[in-house]
């Protein structure tokens, strides 16, 4: 099994917020965590606002949680509300089903982490983290196809 090493998460998360800059996107932070939850890149552009780490790293969890893309598990909670309450209960409050949430898998489709990246609108966070994710290399799994 694969894993994916801190030189490449931290790759992966200062991509994400020089992508976001340099698509004039709002200030970003972005969390990488290994396949068993840990955090191994949590990092905050200076003009994030300081909850955004760990927005980012529960849209990461959640994806790993539940081992769907940001936008499958979003899709999920609004078809069953209160099962993803009684997951936020159980996790106290650290999975945030939206996109923006992003798997991370080798060429084979082995999963090897998370991406999470919050401070714009999903749609751009979401966007960030793939480009990231296919800079380093990996695929990308959004929850609505696997790009890479």
């Amino acid at each position: 099994m694969q894993a994916i090493d801190l030189t490449t998460a931290t790759l992966i998360a200062s991509h994400a917020i020089e992508i976001a800059r340099q698509a004039g996107f709002k200030p970003m932070a972005a969390a990488v965590l290994d396949v068993a939850g840990h955090p191994l890149a949590v990092l905050r552009d200076q003009h994030a606002s300081f909850l955004r780490p760990q927005i980012a790293t529960g849209k990461a969890r959640g994806c790993l949680g539940m081992g769907f893309g940001g936008r499958e598990l979003a899709r999920r909670a609004q078809a069953m509300p209160a099962f993803f309450a009684a997951i936020n209960s159980l996790t106290d409050g650290e999975v945030i089903p939206v996109a923006g949430g992003v798997l991370i898998r080798n060429a084979d489709g082995e999963l090897l982490g998370a991406l999470g990246i919050s401070g714009d609108t999903s749609d751009n966070d979401e966007h960030c983290a793939v480009q990231a994710i296919v800079q380093a290399g990996l695929e990308a799994d959004t929850g609505d196809c696997v790009t890479g």
